[in-house]
Order: structure tokens, then C-alpha cells, then sequence
């Protein structure tokens, strides 16, 4: 068996920061790329294309968090009954999600393809970005069943403490993914469509990669023909983790896209400015992010275990860590706003960069806000309360999306980017005020851990 992390052991705040760390570094390690793919895109390409990939960059993320969201929630469950000791019953759950979840992934590729025009009329994008943002589109979601591959593996081997062999395999095909971005858009000129197809490589190295890894490496988690059956329980328990966190994800995710089309009435400027500015705020709130997955592995090992006190314990040490964590990164990126943007825009290109200056140093202030809703979403989630998760996303992009739409187009783009806080603090409240956070008995350890594991 390879090495893997029983979370249900030994210290609580070491264990989670050991097990986060590699998490955090591959996320970082994509945003890398992000960033990377920002930088190359803008100073190569020009505006027109910068904007054209960020436009991109939001309707995939909502795809994608379709097929992400998927992934994550049936890995819950993994945890779960990893962490209760029951492997046949992780096996067959593994078995049916996989099932289910490749088969909406098929339909999700199927309907994008076919429905990619009216989905960029509908975003309200310009002339001028329109053939560079359908190009891009059209071969980055042939990339969409890889996406898939590689996300359900890592979330099967997080779910089982191994935290640190999908780093490997996403490093690597960051490294690739840069490299080929060189070749295709400097090399051969191949411009949007030559980043879209370096992305698309990238993905089918790290999913194929680390489905051999798997394979060999974790042969305890083989389905034999007796795992490869299921039925109505499973399929509900499997559904009952994986759409909601589905819903979550793509609610969320559709909120930005509808957020994305307002941005887009503003012109190219604001449509360029908002794509470096969410590409490096993305990178500044990443560890928040990963932070909160790690915790919510934590957590469900240890429902699934049955250690409420421990749970307890780690409900405290993870807000004590999310709050050092996220004033030292908002006061980060306040100072350095300029800076950052002035790296992916040329210095030419002032408007851009006074424009995502703002963006970052309005949404930048709060990042405690999100902090504290990533590790809401991990708790519930993993103490099988998915549903509350998705009540405080809706509360978080409902308000954004409210406040955008009846306050920018009169008051300022300004307020855009100020829907963006207001919408955490919100949500925040919402999870403080039903459940008691942090450190008070609640019943998110009271009444949900008495729950059956099926």
C-alpha cells in the first residue's frame, strides 16, 4: 500500500496542515499556470485575446465545477467510509460514482458543443473577442472528460489521506501545459486555439498519469467483478453527496458567469482587466481554499470514525489557522495590487491596470470572508449536511449577483467588485448564527453524527 495519512490520529493541527500542504501546493502550481497562461496570452496576444481567454476562462470554470463538484462530493463519502474502516463498501462506492459521473460528463461535453454559439451571444461578448473566444472554447471542451479523470483519482487518493501523488502528476503537466503554450503561440503561431490545445495535452498527461499511478500503487482500491454492481441505496447515498455538491459548485460558478456577462457590457478594458485581476485573486485565496478541502477530509474521516471531540477540536484549530492565513495574504495583496497587475499587463496599458487594481484592493480587504465560508462548506459537507452548503452559496452569489445588477450599472463597476464581500459576509453570518462556529457544541456533531454511513 502507499503511503497515506489516517486523519483520525494523532495531532490534529499538524495533521491537517501536513495533509493541506501538498494540497496547496498544486493548486498553486495551477495557478501558476493560470497566471502563466495570463502573461503569455496579454503580452503576445493583446488585449482583444486576454479578454477573449478570461471570458473563457469563467464559462469553463462553470462547466468544469459541474464535473469538479461531482468529484468532491462523492469523495465525502470515500472518506467517510475510509475512516469507518468499511473498504468493500468504499470499493462499490468508488464503482458507482465513477459510473455516474462519467456519464454526466458526456452529456455535459455533448451539450456545450452543441449549444457553444448561443452560450456566447448570451455572455454578451464584443465583436472583437468573439472568433478568438469561440476558437478557445471549442477545443478546451474536448479537454472536459480528462478534467473528470484527473479529479475523481485525486479526490479517491485525498479521501484516503494521499494528499501528495496527485502534486506530482499536476506539476508536471503544469511544466508541459507553459512549455506548450511557448511553442504553440510564440513557436507556430497558433494563437487562443494554440493556449486552448496546450491545456487539452496537459490534462490527458495528468489524467492518464495518474490513473497508472492509482492503478499500481493502490491495489487494495481495485474493483473486482463483485465490487462492479450497485443499487438504489448506493446510488441514492452516492447522489445524495455528489448533486449537491454539484449544485454548489455550479451555483456558485454560474453566479461568476452571470457576473462575467455584466462585466462584459463594460467594454474590453474592464472585460481584460477583470481577467488578470480573478486569475491573480484566485491565486491570493488558494490556500484558504485548499485549506478548507483538507479540513473537510479531516472532518469526514473522523465522522466516519465516530470522534466527535476530535471533530471539535479541529473546528477550533482550523478557524485559528483560517484567520492568521487570511490577514497575512489580504494584506499582501493590498500593498502589492499595482504591482501584480503591472507583471501580466504591459505598463502601456494603464487604464487596465488601475481598473484591476481596484478590483483587488476592494476584494483583496476580505479575504477572512471566504476563508471562513470554505471551511462552512468542508463542515457541512462532511458531516453530511451538503444541502446547507449549497443554502449558503446561494446566500454568497445570490446577494453578488443582486447587488452587481441593480448598483453597477448606475453607481460604478466599482460595485461589482464590492458585491463580491458583501456576499461572503452574508453567507458567513447565515453559517454562524444555525450552527455555532467556532468551539460551542453544535449540531453539526450532535445530531448529524448519529447518522448511518450508507
Amino acid at each position: 500500500m502507499s503511503r497515506n495519512m489516517d486523519l483520525t490520529k494523532g495531532s490534529i493541527t499538524g495533521s491537517m496542515l501536513l495533509f493541506a500542504l501538498p494540497m496547496i501546493a498544486g493548486n498553486l502550481l495551477q495557478q501558476c499556470y493560470n497566471l502563466a497562461d495570463t502573461f503569455i496570452v496579454g503580452r503576445c496576444l493583446g488585449p482583444e485575446a486576454l479578454a477573449a481567454v478570461g471570458s473563457s476562462y469563467s464559462l469553463m470554470t462553470f462547466l468544469l465545477s459541474l464535473v469538479i463538484g461531482l468529484c468532491m462530493g462523492s469523495s465525502t463519502l470515500f472518506s467517510m467510509r475510509f475512516g469507518n474502516g468499511d473498504i468493500p463498501g468504499l470499493k462499490k462506492a468508488v464503482f458507482t460514482s465513477f459510473l455516474l459521473i462519467g456519464v454526466i460528463t458526456i452529456a455535459v461535453t455533448a451539450v456545450t458543443f452543441a449549444f457553444i454559439d448561443p452560450i456566447i451571444s448570451l455572455l454578451q461578448v464584443p465583436a472583437e473577442v468573439h472568433d478568438d473566444m469561440r476558437d478557445y472554447l471549442v477545443i478546451i471542451c474536448a479537454g472536459i472528460p480528462f478534467t473528470f479523470l484527473y479529479n475523481f483519482y485525486a479526490f479517491l487518493l485525498r479521501s484516503v489521506g494521499d494528499s501528495v501523488s496527485p502534486l506530482w502528476f499536476l506539476g508536471v503537466s503544469v511544466v508541459l501545459n507553459i512549455g506548450l503554450d511557448l511553442a504553440l503561440i510564440l513557436g507556430a503561431g497558433a494563437g487562443t486555439a494554440g493556449a486552448a490545445l496546450a491545456t487539452v495535452i496537459s490534462q490527458a498527461f495528468s489524467a492518464t498519469g495518474l490513473i497508472w499511478w492509482t492503478r499500481r500503487k493502490y491495489s487494495w482500491l481495485h474493483t473486482s467483478r463483485k465490487d462492479m454492481k450497485t443499487d438504489r441505496a448506493e446510488i441514492k447515498a452516492i447522489s445524495s453527496y455528489s448533486l449537491l455538491t454539484c449544485m454548489q459548485q455550479s451555483v456558485m460558478n454560474f453566479g461568476i458567469l452571470m457576473v462575467q456577462g455584466l462585466v462584459n457590457s463594460f467594454g474590453t478594458v474592464v472585460m481584460a482587466a477583470f481577467a488578470t485581476a480573478v486569475k491573480i485573486d484566485a491565486f491570493a485565496y488558494m490556500p484558504l481554499q485548499e485549506f478548507g478541502n483538507a479540513f473537510s477530509t479531516f472532518i469526514a474521516q473522523n465522522f466516519g470514525a465516530g470522534k466527535q471531540e476530535r471533530i471539535r477540536k479541529g473546528i477550533r484549530s482550523a478557524a485559528l489557522a483560517v484567520t492568521g492565513f487570511s490577514v497575512l495574504i489580504s494584506v499582501a495583496t493590498v500593498i502589492l495590487a499595482p504591482m501584480l497587475m503591472g507583471i501580466f499587463v504591459g505598463a502601456d496599458q494603464t487604464e487596465v491596470i488601475s481598473v484591476g487594481t481596484k478590483y483587488l484592493r476592494i476584494e483583496g480587504s476580505f479575504y477572512i470572508g471566504i476563508g471562513y465560508l470554505f471551511m462552512l462548506y468542508g463542515l457541512f459537507r462532511a458531516t453530511g449536511r451538503p444541502g446547507f452548503s449549497l443554502v449558503l452559496t446561494v446566500i454568497s452569489l445570490g446577494l453578488r449577483v443582486l447587488v452587481s445588477y441593480a448598483l453597477a450599472l448606475s453607481c460604478g463597476v466599482e460595485w461589482i467588485w464590492w458585491a463580491i464581500p458583501i456576499g461572503w459576509a452574508a453567507a458567513d453570518a447565515a453559517g454562524f448564527l444555525r450552527y455555532g462556529f467556532p468551539g460551542r457544541r453544535s449540531a453539526v456533531t450532535g445530531k448529524a453524527a448519529s447518522r448511518k454511513l450508507s
